[in-house]
């Protein structure tokens, strides 16, 4: 929550966040079992003119495959596939991690045959 409202205060402290800000905030909230809210941020980080990077959706998608949230992990890989951000090991274990997690086998399985 700290991590949060630090974020949200920046702008009246006229500090402005950058990729790097959010990546943190991102992994903190991974950290913290928060996975809606790190999926929540990478959906505002375009929308304040800030670019998501491989580290800002592993991140978030690390946050959803702790918490089991298939569903919520394939939403982001699939939306770094529309960015110019690239795939790296570490998205793609996260991914498969969180469709093993929810026995989405299949699912894994496409992601091993990308």
């Amino acid at each position: 929550e700290r991590a949060l409202q630090i974020l949200d205060e920046m702008p009246q402290s006229r500090v402005r966040a950058n990729t790097i800000t959010f990546n943190a905030v991102v992994s903190v909230c991974g950290t913290a079992g928060e996975w809606e809210k790190a999926y929540h941020i990478c959906c505002i980080m375009p929308l304040q003119n800030v670019k998501l990077s491989t580290i800002t959706f592993n991140a978030a998608i690390s946050a959803c495959e702790k918490d089991g949230q298939w569903k919520g992990a394939l939403q982001l890989f699939r939306l770094m596939s529309y960015s110019t951000v690239e795939w790296n090991t570490v998205t793609f274990n996260a991914a498969i991690s969180a469709c093993e997690k929810s026995a989405e086998w299949r699912r894994a399985l496409q992601l091993l045959n990308m």
